[in-house]
């Protein structure tokens, strides 16, 4: 197999894997997760049982890959952060590419694991704990560049980067579409952003 030949073929297993987790994802939310199996999700993908198993070892595979995909975004995001020079501009620039990076896709997967505490909880803790420890890394970083660095401020930073789980939990009894829900949580994270930025937060 020639170069070419290679790359095509590590860009056709990167499709097939994120085809994957979204079949899954989709299975696991419309008939639960017990009720999901691998042929299942093979046979949505147009492919064997076997040749899933090259790319998941079984389904807990799968969600684990989800969280280890978020936790990744963190630490990109958070490296990001550190190369850019320190200005207040970078706090609402850093949070609008945290908000934005979210997907119809990873909406799914954030409202699946949050009515499965306990498939979460028996899930490998290191990738959970990952995403958590980086948004408070990213938290920590972005609360220097406050104007005014009170206590309400960096609550108000917390929730400007918690702004999509936030809307998912406000919109559960609703029926507000997918699009909907990510448009509210980037309109309030800017929203918070820009009180940060410009001080209006009471108690400033």
């Amino acid at each position: 197999m020639n170069e070419t030949q290679q790359i095509g073929a590590r860009g056709r297993g990167s499709r097939t894997r994120l085809a994957a987790q979204q079949v899954a994802l989709r299975l696991f939310t419309e008939q639960g997760y017990e009720a999901t199996s691998l042929r299942q999700i093979a046979d949505e993908l147009g492919i064997n049982k076997a040749s899933l198993y090259y790319y998941f070892d079984g389904k807990e595979a799968i969600l684990q890959s989800l969280l280890d995909q978020r936790g990744n975004e963190a630490e990109e995001l958070l490296a990001w952060i550190r190369e850019q020079p320190a200005s207040p501009h970078l706090l609402a620039d850093a949070v609008a590419r945290w908000v934005d990076s979210f997907t119809e896709e990873k909406l799914q997967g954030i409202r699946f694991l949050a009515a499965n505490p306990r498939l979460l909880t028996g899930l490998a803790g290191p990738e959970e704990t990952r995403v958590g420890a980086g948004l408070s890394q990213i938290a920590e970083f972005l609360s220097e560049l406050l104007p005014t660095r009170t206590a309400e401020a960096v609550v108000m930073l917390r929730m400007a980067l918690l702004s999509i789980n936030v809307a998912v939990q406000a919109a559960a009894s609703t029926d507000a579409p997918d699009d909907a829900i990510i448009a509210a949580a980037r309109r309030a994270a800017r929203i918070m952003t820009s009180e940060l930025l410009t001080g209006t937060q009471q108690g400033a």
